[in-house]
C-alpha cells in the first residue's frame, strides 16, 4: 500500500528544516521532555541538566537540549492552554515519527517521555498550597481532544458519564473527556511525596474556572458541584489548563505523558501564595532526576 505523504499545509516546516512552531529539528529531538508553560522557566529546568547543547525561541516555545546523567533531555515551554499543547505535541510527535524530507510517516514507532511541571489551584482540603500534584487522572473541559477520531479509545468514558450526569453538566460547554496519565511515567516519577490526584484542565483561567471578576457566570454553582463529586475513591483535586490534552493526544499518538503540578492556592480555603518559585524549582530538581535515573 502506498504510504500517505502529509501535504506542506499540514505539516509546514520552516526552511531550516524545524518544525513549524516549536523550531526544533528533527536531529535535536530527545526521547526525555520536559515541558512547562512559561518561557522564562525553561532556564531553570535546564540548570538542572549536566550538560546543554542547544537553545532555540519562537513566540511563547522555548528549548533548551543537553544531557543528565548521559542521557539527552529538553525542556520546552509550551504556553498557556489547550490550544498550544495540541500544537506542541503534534509537532513533537512529527519530529519523532515523520521522515522531514519525504514527508512520509516512518515505518518504526519512536515513542517520547514527557513530563509537564505546572502551578495549579487545589480544590480539596488534602491539597494544600505546597503539595505536588500527579494528574493520575486529567478530565479536560477544553474539547482539544473531542477532534481527534480516537478520543473515545484512550479516555475513560465511565468517569466521564458519572461526572456529566452528577454536576448536571451544561450542554454549552464542551464535551468533557478523562484521561489517564501514562502509569510507566507515574511509577518512575512519582513518590510518598507526590498526591495521586483527579486534575481538571480549565479552557481559560477566570470563568472556565469560576472566577468572577465583572463578567457573572453561566454556572456560579458548578466548582461546588465539582468538589462534591466522587467516583470510584476518586475526588477532584485542582484546576490548570493542560494536562488533559497533554495527556490524551500523547496516548493518540502512542507517547508517555503526565503531568505534575505544584499547588500554588488552595480555592476551598481561598488561600494563595505568589511566592512559589522556591517550591517549583524544589519540584523541577526532583522531576530532572527521576526521568533521568538509570
Amino acid at each position: 500500500m502506498e504510504k500517505k505523504i502529509i501535504p506542506d499545509s499540514e505539516l509546514i516546516i520552516n526552511d531550516d528544516g524545524s518544525a513549524f512552531h516549536i523550531h526544533v529539528k528533527p536531529e535535536q529531538l530527545c526521547d526525555n521532555i520536559i515541558v512547562c508553560g512559561d518561557p522564562g522557566r525553561v532556564p531553570m529546568i535546564a540548570a538542572h541538566f549536566d550538560t546543554q547543547d542547544f537553545e532555540v525561541s519562537s513566540r511563547e516555545f522555548h528549548t533548551i537540549g543537553g544531557t543528565r546523567n548521559g542521557k539527552r533531555v529538553m525542556a520546552l515551554s509550551h504556553g498557556i492552554g489547550g490550544d498550544n499543547i495540541d500544537i506542541v505535541v503534534t509537532e513533537l510527535d512529527a519530529l519523532a515519527n515523520v521522515d522531514f524530507a519525504t514527508r512520509v510517516p516512518r515505518d518504526e514507532h519512536r515513542t517520547l517521555n514527557i513530563v509537564r511541571i505546572g502551578t495549579s489551584g487545589g480544590l480539596q482540603p488534602n491539597v494544600p498550597v505546597g503539595t505536588a500534584v500527579i494528574a493520575a487522572k486529567a478530565l479536560g473541559f477544553d474539547g482539544v481532544l473531542n477532534y481527534y477520531a480516537d478520543r473515545n479509545a484512550v479516555s475513560d468514558l465511565d468517569f466521564e458519564r458519572e461526572f456529566c450526569n452528577f454536576v448536571n453538566w451544561n450542554p454549552l460547554f464542551a464535551k468533557p473527556y478523562v484521561v489517564d496519565a501514562d502509569p510507566w511515567l507515574v511509577e518512575r516519577i512519582g513518590r510518598d511525596d507526590m498526591v495521586r490526584g483527579c486534575t481538571i484542565s480549565a479552557v481559560g483561567f477566570y470563568g472556565p474556572q469560576g472566577r468572577e471578576v465583572r463578567a457573572r457566570l453561566m454556572e456560579p454553582e458548578l466548582n461546588h458541584r465539582i468538589e462534591a463529586f466522587e467516583y470510584n475513591g476518586h475526588r477532584i483535586t485542582n484546576y490548570e489548563m493542560e494536562s488533559a490534552a497533554l495527556q490524551g493526544l500523547a496516548r493518540v499518538l502512542g507517547h508517555r505523558a503526565m503531568t505534575v503540578c505544584s499547588i500554588i492556592a488552595n480555592r476551598v480555603a481561598t488561600e494563595a501564595n505568589t511566592n512559589y518559585k522556591t517550591a517549583v524549582n524544589d519540584l523541577v530538581a526532583v522531576v530532572v532526576d527521576r526521568l533521568t535515573a538509570d
